[in-house]
């Protein structure tokens, strides 16, 4: 995946200001796909250079607010990227190495970082289970919303995943070494 398709894909969401869509990011496609505001913007220049998405100043905005939407071009280029095929990245978990280590050292303080990513992945599971409370329980969806949804539900399967992984090796760490 990069950046770009992750920024057309929104601009096609909804066109708006670099801020804005900087703000949406954080809190949509930012949560699998992370960037910074420098990095959107520096992408947004990229994009209108090549002629994917357009600018115009913003109606009654002070200073240099633009409101980007994706021309025709960017649409190709999303579709032709959306049509792709490629390998998942491979699996890099340093936490799985350290579970390794400890296998192998004897205690050597992995507990610490199983806790501090236990209580990551409860907040980001609970986020998520806020999110679908709030935009998909309740309602019939269009064929977009259970796209977003199915996306969604990726997640809670991840971080619900990754939650239980930590509560099981800090129960493994916890237990007496059998005679």
């Amino acid at each position: 995946m990069s950046l770009p398709h992750a920024l057309l894909t929104s601009l096609l969401e909804r066109p708006c200001s670099g801020l804005d869509l900087a703000r949406r990011f954080d809190r949509s496609i930012g949560f699998f796909w992370p960037a910074s505001h420098q990095q959107i913007y520096k992408e947004l220049g990229r994009l209108e250079q090549a002629g994917w998405v357009a600018s115009t100043a913003a109606e009654g905005a002070r200073g240099r607010k633009k409101i980007y939407q994706v021309l025709p071009a960017g649409r190709d280029e999303l579709r032709r990227w959306t049509g792709t095929a490629e390998d998942p990245p491979p699996l890099r978990d340093a936490l799985l190495v350290r579970l390794r280590a400890e296998a192998v050292l004897g205690p050597a303080g992995v507990a610490g970082d199983l806790r501090h990513r236990l209580e990551r992945h409860r907040r980001q599971l609970a986020l998520y289970r806020e999110i679908e409370q709030r935009d998909f329980s309740g309602r019939e969806l269009s064929r977009a919303e259970r796209l977003q949804y199915l996306v969604l539900q990726s997640g809670l399967a991840t971080e619900a995943q990754q939650a239980a992984l930590c509560e099981q090796a800090l129960e493994l760490l916890s237990a007496p070494e059998p005679d």
